[in-house]
């Protein structure tokens, strides 16, 4: 008995065809989607032991605050992650509005052990007289929440590794910064990628409190070299936009406090002044 191929069967059949086909084509699109999600992931791991390794960089940052409208504000130093997180950096006195206790353009900072040291003029009264050095705790400026933060504002792989988590990472292509061929990545980072990632439970309680502070949602750009070293990240949250390029890598001199003898200590005050705010 011959079979008819009436009109209906052939449409019947080529749909048939059209659906293996395209069946085939989607399985090969999300294959090919997987393996370059885990490239990605894989190069961002690499740069976050190789970041880690070196433990410290001198680093030239920028951050604008939407909000304020002005411009950025520079900062330029060192910055340590071996033994904690701590920097040594200048910055410009007027963007930080520190004009008040310091006549110079720019102001030293060196953040290490928990406080912030401020270099300052010495004043003629109060708990800066005589005193070359402003310390404030950490916490009484940004709560303990800002203490458990601290690793992703002064430790520069703490972005980088949170991203390993994400989810929703793209590869844009090479882009040369700062003189070096570089791949650029993209990603965003939300609580939902960290509950369900490879991250250590230190580590993701570190990455929600980052969240927290910067409104739920981060958003980062990375630049990595051909030796697995990030050469730019800038990573927007919380209104603000902080941009650090790496300029050199390890070889920096180790961070140390000011001598208690020339400092002063505001950080009762600053904590007093904070808690009133958050009160009323």
């Amino acid at each position: 008995m011959k079979v008819r191929y009436t009109a209906a069967w052939v449409g019947a059949a080529a749909a048939l065809l059209a659906t293996t086909a395209c069946g085939a084509e989607t399985t090969r699109k999300a294959g090919e989607a997987a393996r370059n999600a885990d490239r990605i992931l894989a190069a961002l791991a690499r740069a976050t032991d190789r970041t880690e390794e070196l433990g410290s960089a001198r680093i030239e940052t920028t951050t604008e605050l939407k909000a304020t409208g002005g411009g950025p504000i520079a900062m330029d130093g060192t910055y340590s992650w071996g033994d904690g997180p701590a920097m040594d950096v200048e910055m410009d006195t007027a963007a930080a509005q520190m004009s008040a206790p310091q006549d110079a353009p720019t102001t030293r900072v060196i953040m290490v052990d928990g406080a912030y040291y401020y270099d300052v003029d010495p004043q003629p009264s109060g708990p800066l007289q005589g005193k070359e050095w402003m310390r404030i705790d950490v916490s009484a400026v940004m709560g303990e929440t800002g203490v458990e933060n601290m690793a992703a504002t002064a430790d520069p792989t703490a972005t980088l590794r949170y991203m390993t988590a994400s989810t929703q990472v793209k590869d844009l292509g090479e882009e040369t910064v700062l003189g070096k061929r570089t791949t650029h990545y993209r990603g965003s980072l939300s609580a939902d990628h960290v509950s369900g990632s490879r991250l250590t439970d230190a580590e993701k309680k570190a990455a929600l409190a980052a969240l927290e502070a910067d409104g739920g949602k981060l958003t980062a750009d990375i630049w990595v070299d051909a030796e697995d070293l990030p050469v730019r990240i800038s990573q927007t949250g919380a209104g603000m936009t902080v941009t650090m390029d790496f300029v050199q890598f390890g070889t920096t001199e180790r961070i140390t406090a000011p001598p208690a003898a020339r400092t002063g200590d505001l950080s009762e005050q600053v904590r007093e002044q904070r808690d009133t705010a958050i009160g009323q």
